[in-house]
């Protein structure tokens, strides 16, 4: 067998056999097939696409490259969520402690943010002392205990989703829905959670900008999961505009308790028990009215607030911190930026905020870089409001940074006003199951 002869094959649209699939990922993680010999087979797949049937291979192919995660230790059904990112995105430290509070159990590996998206680790290491580097015991051992523990991505899960992906992102192959889902569904089957969620946003701060391409790789991603024999589900969100009114780390974390201590009734904490109670449908806890007022419950209740301390207990963070939000991390210094005229807010920017939080501190340009975990940026306005000269439309937040003059005007630029109120877009847009 030849990689060039699978090349040749993709390029020309024909299938290739599980067998091959496998030969091309066996040769990517031990080296045996060079690099601009992957490459090119990626821009044939970016091209001619593959088969339901060939993603599922490569998928298999890729979750089997490395380590897989065994959750036999775990004594219920667990439940796994991924989103596509986005900006304040800060649901996981919400609905982990809520599904946890009705009976599920959220084993959750998670990534670092690179430019403008946030990465859930990043927030959870604002919380002091928290860690997210434990051994694999002690993260069973939380699951257990809280309901749900959030670790940081191990290398040694799916090794060629690494190199594949260094790869894409260097060859202009990132944005292929086959090799999306093979990426994402590879280490979501190696988590070996009973059921997946998947949140793909859609709009200007998401990966996906439009409803119909968010669609096709939600669609393909149940898909996988349906003939990967897992029960799974997608739910297709807005990320027009940031998530909430946090975009940050530390910032998020205070908002993300705010919901679990009551606040549950604006847009980040409705959807964030919506999709807590996706996630409980799946674990079969009821129908989807019963699993959303159960997941109302255990906030009115305190109980998820209660999981979400036990979580950062277990993992040497000081819980206190969900009942004194102060005790996180605050910045130094402060920027307000205010309206310079009357109208309407007609949008909020979500990469262009993203942008602007990387900029204060939040966000890295490189993997390398270290964040400040109170940068970043409050808004006091959502889109639709009515304001006028003066009104504070967001604060910004730094501890390293004293010229806040080129995140402002990115802030400014992000937040136009207008003569009439625009119409507002649901944050949830479509669901699409394995049942259907």
């Amino acid at each position: 067998m030849r990689a060039y002869d699978l090349i040749m094959k993709t390029r020309r649209g024909e299938p290739l056999t599980g067998a091959e699939i496998r030969f091309l990922v066996a040769g990517c993680v031990s080296g045996d097939i060079p690099d601009y010999q992957l490459s090119a087979w990626l821009m044939a797949v970016c091209f001619q696409s593959l088969t339901p049937e060939e993603t599922l291979e490569l998928t298999m192919a890729m979750r089997d490259s490395g380590d897989k995660m065994d959750l036999s230790g775990i004594r219920g059904v667990t439940a796994d969520k991924h989103s596509t990112g986005g900006v304040g995105d800060k649901t996981t430290l919400i609905l982990a402690p809520v599904v946890a509070a009705c009976g599920g159990y959220v084993p959750k590996m998670s990534g670092r943010g690179l430019g403008h998206t946030g990465g859930t680790i990043d927030k959870l290491e604002s919380i002091p002392g928290f860690s997210t580097a434990i051994p694999y015991g002690q993260f069973i051992d939380t699951v257990n205990r809280a309901g749900c523990a959030v670790v940081a991505q191990s290398g040694h899960l799916v090794p060629a989703d690494k190199k594949l992906y260094a790869l894409r992102d260097v060859t202009a192959t990132v944005d292929s829905i086959p090799l999306i889902c093979a990426s994402i569904m590879s280490k979501k089957l190696a988590m070996g959670a009973d059921c997946i969620l998947l949140d793909v946003k859609t709009g200007s701060g998401a990966f996906m900008k439009t409803e119909q391409e968010a669609v096709k790789l939600g669609q393909a991603m149940v898909r996988t999961a349906k003939l990967a024999g897992k029960r799974c589900r997608a739910v297709v969100t807005d990320m027009d505009m940031p998530l909430g009114s946090a975009v940050g780390n530390a910032i998020e974390v205070a908002e993300a308790i705010s919901v679990l201590q009551g606040e549950r009734h604006t847009p980040l904490g409705q959807l964030s028990l919506t999709l807590a109670a996706h996630m409980l449908v799946m674990c079969g806890k009821g129908s989807l009215e019963e699993c959303l007022a159960a997941a109302e419950r255990a906030v009115d209740s305190g109980e998820a607030l209660d999981r979400l301390a036990r979580m950062i207990g277990c993992q040497g963070g000081d819980p206190s911190v969900t009942e004194h939000p102060e005790r996180l991390p605050q910045a130094a210094n402060s920027f307000t930026v205010r309206a310079d005229r009357s109208g309407y807010l007609t949008r909020i920017a979500s990469e262009e905020m993203g942008l602007a939080a990387m900029e204060l501190g939040a966000g890295r340009r490189r993997a390398e870089d270290v964040l400040d975990p109170a940068a970043g940026l409050k808004l006091h306005c959502a889109v639709g409001d009515p304001v006028t000269p003066g009104t504070a439309l967001a604060t910004l937040y730094a501890s390293g940074v004293t010229d806040f003059s080129a995140a402002a005007a990115r802030v400014t630029a992000a937040m136009p006003i207008g003569e009439e109120r625009p119409v507002l877009q649901p944050l949830l847009r479509q669901v699409i199951d394995t049942a259907e």
